[in-house]
């Protein structure tokens, strides 16, 4: 698909309150809501254009901050329900993650929820939550989300603190039949530029090693590493399937190392490579609403391309020329040059972050085009 005219995702952040206060938040989230978060009325409006935009409707996702302290919650997802567009929500784990917040959520036909969890062992997530007790809590809430019917997935964000434990913080979700690990390759915004990412060269091993962990049952997605997909279509096209990638692929230690330990915790793989093979990336596909109306390509890119108070939120994306070269891998360097220039694309986001270009080449993919 070409999402030219209409994209898959619509990412509404619709407050900066959170209870919250991590350490990598590209939010930069707060306690209190913001005085220029967008009203129920103007959410209403942002609805009422992704109904009109036909079947099957963009999925409308309600982040933050954390989307659970928002007080029209239930009216929001009410009409939405009402205007025949889904709704997922990305709430943080706080009090207000409770049974009859999800029973109402439920009632107004939300099915899938995202929680983050950012280590295997609960002080490396904690470290990154800044809350006591936080990592049980979101067991908890995994637990609590699928009780009350919701799908749930779960988001991680790799940095360098926290990369030894993938394997075992894969197995940990799949051990808690997890359906979706959503993987988010640091950018530094936010609170992000504090924390240290992870160095290029283990890019490609890490995304080798979420191949692997695709074949245990578990959906494995990517953002801001659309190159998983070229790792992907690599690992599917090996010549024997037998041979050890490290050695077939050129990779580092980190790469056998993770498989070592995934192969210790888990086995043999049980399932086919499951990963999503939509060719979508920030402004393709994708598209995200601040607190304020603002509009960027996605959530990690700052770039702002108008805001939804003066057009609606398709309008802007379907006309932006930064957006239309975007989409149409317009990429004046390597990535224009490579092969999967559609497929992947690169990372704008980090693409931005590191030259004040959105084109621009993104530095975390080491692959060379012929």
């Amino acid at each position: 698909m070409s999402f030219d005219r209409v994209p898959r995702l619509v990412f509404w952040e619709t407050t900066k309150a959170c209870p919250l206060a991590c350490v990598h938040c590209r939010a930069v989230a707060q306690r209190e809501p913001a005085p220029d978060e967008l009203t129920t009325e103007e959410g209403k409006a942002i609805i009422d254009e992704l109904a009109g935009a036909g079947r099957p409707a963009p999925v409308l996702i309600l982040t933050g901050g954390d989307c659970l302290q928002r007080p029209d919650l239930d009216v929001l997802t009410a009409y939405a329900q009402s205007s025949g567009v889904p709704v997922a929500i990305s709430p943080s784990v706080s009090p207000s993650l409770n049974a009859a917040t999800l029973a109402m959520l439920y009632a107004n036909g939300v099915r899938t929820a995202s929680l983050s969890l950012d280590g295997a062992a609960a002080e490396t997530h904690e470290q990154v939550r800044q809350i006591p007790g936080h990592f049980d809590e979101t067991i908890r809430a995994i637990g609590l989300l699928k009780e009350h019917g919701l799908s749930v997935q779960v988001n991680s964000a790799v940095m360098a603190q926290n990369v030894r434990e993938l394997a075992d913080l894969a197995a940990l979700l799949v051990r808690h039949e997890v359906r979706t690990w959503e993987v988010f390759f640091l950018i530094g915004v936010g609170r992000g530029h504090e924390i240290a990412e992870i160095e290029n060269d283990e890019y490609e091993d890490v995304c080798h090693f979420l191949v692997d962990a695709a074949q245990y049952g578990m959906t494995v997605r990517t953002v801001e590493a659309p190159f998983f997909r070229r790792v992907r279509d690599w690992r599917s096209k090996q010549r024997d399937p037998s041979l050890d990638p490290a050695v077939e692929f050129g990779l580092g230690p980190l790469y056998r190392e993770l498989r070592a330990r995934l192969r210790e915790l888990m086995g043999e793989p049980t399932s086919p490579v499951l990963a999503p093979t939509a060719a979508t990336r920030d402004g393709k596909g994708i598209v995200f609403v601040a607190h304020d109306g603002r509009v960027y390509p996605a959530g990690f890119l700052p770039l702002s391309l108008g805001s939804v108070r003066d057009k609606g939120v398709l309008e802007i994306y379907r006309d932006d020329p930064v957006l239309k070269a975007i989409r149409n891998a317009e990429f004046p360097g390597r990535c224009g040059r490579c092969e999967y220039a559609d497929e992947c694309g690169g990372s704008r986001a980090r693409a931005y972050a590191v030259t004040g270009d959105p084109l621009a080449d993104d530095p975390a993919c080491r692959y060379l085009p012929s």
